[in-house]
């Protein structure tokens, strides 16, 4: 009997599992937005709620324990940074998981989108937006 065993297994060892769920946190945490099968997507939930959770409380001991998923300073420091900030005051639902209409082609897995519920926005981009609507003006 599987009293107490959560989770989805995917086929994988606990080892592997853990290792495609790390990295796929980190594709998440860096892009936004991932698509991915509809079971992995729901097991990533679980990943990374507690992530942005961690950086809502954003003191030393929890950048630690998101480094010990992420393993990157860079992305610590942009969760705890630009992400755990937009989720202040938000008690949970960090992200949202969109199912798509077709397959994957070659086995027919369920695909999904996976997305962080809101939209972090880059500042590299609002200065060429800005630069674009100054070049319509002066024209």
């Amino acid at each position: 009997m599987r009293h107490s065993n959560s989770g989805r297994k995917l086929s994988r060892t606990p080892a592997h599992r853990k290792a495609l769920l790390h990295n796929l946190a980190k594709a998440l945490l860096i892009h936004g937005k991932i698509r991915t099968t509809e079971m992995k997507a729901k097991e990533l939930r679980r990943v990374v709620e507690p992530l942005i959770t961690l950086a809502k409380r954003n003191d030393l001991h929890s950048r630690r324990l998101a480094y010990r998923v992420l393993n990157d300073h860079a992305l610590v420091k942009r969760l705890f940074d630009e992400i755990g900030p937009l989720f202040a005051g938000v008690p949970g639902g960090y992200t949202r998981v969109l199912k798509l209409a077709m397959p994957r082609k070659g086995d027919n897995a369920p695909m999904a989108i996976i997305e962080l519920s809101r939209v972090v926005e880059k500042a590299s981009d609002k200065p060429k937006a800005e630069e674009a609507k100054q070049e319509e003006n002066a024209a």
